[in-house]
C-alpha cells in the first residue's frame, strides 16, 4: 500500500489518541487507516464526549 493512501489524521492505525491515552476510533477514515475516496470525511456527525471532553463509543 502506497504511503498517500494512508489516512493523515491517525497516520494509517484507524485510531486515535488524546492527551490522557484514551484511544478511540479516528473520525476522518472511520477506523481503517485508509485515506477516504473523494476527499470526503467519514462521519460527519459531532462525536459524543463526556465532561471530560473524552470521545464515547
Amino acid at each position: 500500500m502506497a504511503r498517500d493512501e494512508f489516512c493523515l489524521a491517525c497516520d494509517g492505525e484507524g485510531l486515535l489518541m488524546d492527551d490522557e491515552e484514551w484511544r478511540y476510533t479516528c473520525k476522518v477514515c472511520g477506523g481503517s487507516g485508509l485515506r477516504p475516496q473523494e476527499g470526503s470525511v467519514y462521519d460527519r456527525q459531532s462525536a459524543d464526549v463526556d465532561a471530560m471532553n473524552r470521545y464515547l463509543d
